[in-house]
């Protein structure tokens, strides 16, 4: 245990508030006076580490799925680790071809295939680590850091390494403060998921709310693509804020970003979307976040019973899907929990098989009692196993 919280960049007080235990407990269970001997307690544990409860009983990992995610990672940590200068740099046609990738790299997250996603970043980080030697100041440039930084950001911090996704975060913003209004508006989306995942959620509010602030001219002119963008930062804002228990700051916030919605049927943009569903879906989950479970279940049912939710990108519904389930297992309907999670495996497998929150969910499902056929097929594929 102690070594897979270490690999995965968690502090032994960051580990426990997510199994729900105390600081000593994981101290003593990591030293040896404490031993794992409940299964229910191994499960959480393995679906906190994002491994399978075989790996913790045995030391082995389980049939091997088709792409060892933390490998993957590990190479993306290595390519975000390297700092030297090629011996030459991509320029012009070379820098657009580049962008193409990262285009290619993005509609595939938008599709949930994180797989390929985890494949493709350590050449993109190193081929865009390459590009920023031509210039710092190039717009070409620095839009390519920011797309390509965000989007290791926004994936690692699906996979439960906001640790490292907090570096990638990071370089995005710095390389999006030497360019215009958007780029820092698409940056601050991105770092506000990583403060939140670190559960910061003022500062999370913070930086959204301030790339707002620099939104707000060409807002105010009525530029589409900024409003949308501020209406997204206004959602990440408002989950932040209802994450720290501050259900005035969210609400404000949520309606701020319903009255910009009205003008955008749908907005998509590297991992930014925006518009009326996502406003509602937004607003189940604050309500899930402040433990008003049974309006955020009736807000959730009402936003996917819209047409505009079946247009929404595969990550985005699969993802929500997940999230709801806190709400179902909180009001203690399991089954509902399940479909929600065997709805989520249908739409974009790897949300559901890559995700440590996603296995901590299913895992709850199963110690709840019996499951029905495509809920247990789930768990199996997984390597979860009743308790």
């Amino acid at each position: 245990m102690a070594e897979l919280r270490a690999r995965r960049g968690m502090s032994q007080q960051v580990f426990a508030d997510r199994i729900g235990k105390s600081k000593s407990w994981v101290d003593k269970v990591e030293r040896g006076v404490r031993t794992l001997d409940r299964l229910s307690v191994i499960e959480t544990v393995a679906g906190a580490l994002g491994v399978a409860p075989q790996l913790l009983l045995t030391g082995r990992h389980p049939p091997a799925p088709a792409t060892d995610v933390g490998a993957a990672v590990e190479r993306v940590r290595a390519a975000l680790a390297r700092h030297d200068a090629p011996a030459s740099a991509p320029v012009g046609t070379a820098v657009r071809q580049l962008d193409d990738q990262a285009g290619y790299a993005w509609t595939a997250y938008r599709n949930g295939q994180h797989p390929q996603v985890l494949r493709m970043l350590p050449d993109l980080l190193a081929d865009s680590r390459h590009a920023c030697h031509v210039s710092l100041v190039d717009p070409p440039v620095l839009a390519l850091l920011v797309r390509v930084y965000r989007l290791t950001a926004q994936t690692l911090v699906k996979l439960g390494d906001a640790h490292l996704a907090w570096l990638a975060a990071d370089r995005a913003m710095m390389a999006a403060t030497r360019g215009d209004p958007m780029r820092i508006g698409l940056a601050a989306v991105s770092l506000a998921q990583v403060l939140r995942a670190l559960r910061r959620g003022r500062l999370a509010t913070t930086a959204a709310l301030t790339a707002v602030r620099q939104l707000d001219p060409a807002a105010a002119d009525g530029h589409p693509p900024a409003r949308a963008l501020t209406g997204t930062l206004l959602v990440e804002a408002a989950l932040a804020a209802a994450g720290s228990g501050d259900a005035v700051t969210a609400h404000d916030l949520t309606e701020r970003a319903a009255h910009l919605a009205a003008d955008h049927e749908r907005y998509d943009q590297d991992g930014a979307t925006f518009g009326p569903t996502s406003v509602d879906l937004a607003r189940a989950l604050t309500a899930t976040r402040l433990g008003d479970h049974h309006r955020a279940v009736a807000l959730h049912r009402r936003a996917t019973d819209q047409e505009g939710w079946r247009r929404l990108p595969a990550e985005h519904r699969a993802a929500h899907l997940i999230d709801i389930t806190r709400a179902h297992l909180d009001l203690g309907d399991h089954d509902a929990a399940g479909r929600a999670l065997v709805t989520a495996d249908h739409i974009a497998p790897a949300e559901v098989r890559a995700r440590p929150a996603a296995r901590v969910a299913l895992t709850a499902v199963l110690r709840a009692g019996p499951t029905p056929a495509d809920v247990t097929r789930l768990a199996a594929t997984i390597g979860l196993t009743r308790p």
